[in-house]
């Protein structure tokens, strides 16, 4: 009789494990679940506070029209490049597509605009597309100043410094990439 209560117990064992609190699914918790939204844009909830990122590096202007006259402070060296890259590659990529010519299949549907084109790289100011990394627009989150925009929404992902060698990418290192790739292609 003992025997047949040990074997009871240990094959009830791994379904008691199960309950523990590491069992939770992780799926399943208090979390902004951007697939259960409708309208993204529209009902996107605004950030709560000291959420993940908390460190913020503070900007000098107060909104993206202030920031139009900056002079970018760093150099569009070759290191400043490279960083540029990496960091458009992992934030602005999605929309604005690898070759800045909005060739991502969201592009369309959040209006991401091609940032080799003429208007971009030649009328935009470097303070301008700082400003917009940095309050984001309307479709655009902030990546420097969530409070700075209309929506409160983005996060303190990108540090000054960060944002100016984006800046220094988009306007120094992404149509020649994206010319060399084309004649690659051709």
């Amino acid at each position: 009789m003992k025997r047949i209560g040990l074997i009871a117990a240990v094959c009830l064992l791994p379904q008691v494990a199960l309950a523990w609190p590491w069992s939770t699914d992780m799926v399943n918790q208090p979390s902004i679940k951007p697939q259960e939204i409708d309208n993204w844009f529209e009902q996107m909830p605004a950030f709560p506070a000291r959420s993940v990122p908390i460190q913020g590096m503070p900007t000098k202007v107060a909104n993206r029209e202030e920031a139009k006259t900056l002079a970018n402070p760093i150099p569009a060296t070759e290191e400043s490049l490279k960083k540029g890259r990496t960091l458009y590659r992992i934030y602005c990529a999605a929309c604005h597509g690898l070759t800045g010519k909005r060739d991502t299949p969201v592009a369309d549907k959040i209006g991401a605009i091609d940032l080799t084109d003429d208007y971009a790289q030649s009328i935009l100011t470097e303070g301008w597309i700082f400003g917009t990394i940095t309050y984001g627009s309307v479709i655009m989150p902030a990546y420097g100043a969530p409070a700075g925009n209309a929506q409160k929404r983005g996060a303190n992902d990108l540090t000054v410094e960060e944002r100016w060698h984006v800046v220094n990418y988009v306007r120094n290192g992404l149509v020649k990439e994206a010319s060399v790739r084309t004649a690659a292609a051709e």
